[in-house]
């Protein structure tokens, strides 16, 4: 069994901010908070000690969508070294959980992506708590930076991987115009997560899926029919049902920051959660990459393709909640919960993630007063230090 305390000055377990407290952490389970004058009776063989006299000790991070980091894309390298290289890239940057996402591919790469994530969750790769297939079952008209030519209808090939049971959490994207509502319903009994995005459909489409059991909308306002006067679209449906929950990206580039306040006034709180749509350049200094043949550059903090159009973000976890913070006037505890609690609590895994109570996995980043990340830890284990 190991055992070490961790003391902070600064600690805001999820719900709360607490001063002077002393963290004690046996096998990357929370197993105490004290205060620090009344934790120095605690008797307990100590293994290791980190006393943490500066910053804000907050809870990690979960991103439910992460393509690439590291100068790895998913796609491109699924495999376990790519997998391993993409949560090291993002846990420079606060992030302890991560759904690896694999965009729009020929099924023999979905195939090996399934395997790469079995493996890394074999192996407990930390932070590694699942798979996130955004397509292929999209709208063309609708499809953004994915690829045309691997657009396609659902088929029993496809259902052999998502009815694996070695995957983790499971969370698909698709435009529900494409795929039955009865589908829907067979990935919702499967344990799956359901979402619509890079979706053309009208209102009512959008809303027999989630009657159907579709419970989330892929990255807010982007890639999907907008909400007009005479015809609400899949964002009129993220809009009125106050049970679903919709990924943001708050980079300055994918959302207007007014269009993201909106977003606020419209969710109930909690159903609005932080999403990067991370692309390789996180965590590194390149500044272009390949998505399928296509040069995307990295310019003012903005990916595009040749032709102008947005291939994902450069966006990490920290910069977004600072985005939150700053541009959308949001406190900070709320914001940090945008990128930590709430999307726990849309996986249902907020009993283990997303907060820091005891019985809790030791999932933390630590913040500087500027809120960039000074170090890491999943599982009670640091993973990074700046």
């Amino acid at each position: 069994m190991t055992i070490f305390r961790l003391q902070a000055q600064n600690f805001f377990d999820g719900e709360t901010l607490h001063h002077n407290k002393i963290i004690t952490i046996k096998d990357g389970i929370i197993h105490s908070i004290d205060n620090a004058c009344a934790n120095a009776e605690n008797n307990l063989d100590i293994e290791n000690i980190d006393n943490i006299t500066q910053g804000l000790v907050a809870p990690g991070f979960i991103d439910l969508q992460v393509n690439g980091g590291g100068n790895v894309l998913f796609n491109a390298s699924p495999s376990l070294i790519g997998i391993k290289t993409i949560i090291d890239a993002h846990a420079k940057f606060g992030t302890t959980a991560m759904l690896p996402t694999l965009i729009t591919d020929t099924l023999e790469i979905m195939q090996q992506a399934a395997d790469a994530i079995a493996l890394a969750i074999k192996e407990q790769v930390p932070g590694i708590i699942g798979i996130h297939f955004e397509g292929p079952h999209l709208s063309l008209t609708k499809k953004g930076a994915h690829v045309a030519e691997f657009i396609r209808p659902i088929s029993a090939a496809e259902w052999q991987i998502l009815e694996r049971t070695d995957l983790g959490q499971i969370l698909v994207t698709l435009a529900p115009e494409n795929v039955s509502p009865q589908d829907i319903t067979r990935m919702v009994k499967l344990g799956i997560k359901v979402c619509l995005g890079h979706s053309n459909a009208d209102y009512a489409t959008a809303q027999r899926a989630i009657d159907a059991g579709a419970d989330g909308f892929t990255h807010l306002y982007n890639a999907m029919s907008t909400l007009q006067g005479r015809e609400p679209g899949v964002l009129g449906a993220a809009f009125i049902n106050d049970h679903t929950s919709c990924g943001l990206i708050v980079d300055g580039h994918h959302v207007d920051y007014t269009s993201c306040k909106i977003a606020l006034k419209n969710k109930p709180k909690g159903k609005l959660f932080l999403v990067t749509d991370a692309m390789p350049p996180v965590g590194c200094d390149e500044q272009e990459f390949e998505l399928f043949n296509r040069k995307v550059k990295l310019e003012n903090g903005k990916l595009t393709l040749p032709n102008g159009g947005l291939a994902g973000s450069a966006l990490n976890m920290a910069t977004g909640v600072r985005n939150i913070h700053q541009h959308l006037g949001l406190e900070l505890n709320e914001a940090i919960r945008m990128a930590s609690l709430y999307p726990a609590q849309y996986l249902n895994k907020a009993q283990q993630l997303g907060s820091l109570t005891v019985g809790k996995q030791a999932d933390m980043v630590v913040l500087n007063n500027d809120l960039q990340v000074q170090s890491t830890w999943i599982a009670g284990k640091k993973v990074y230090s700046k």
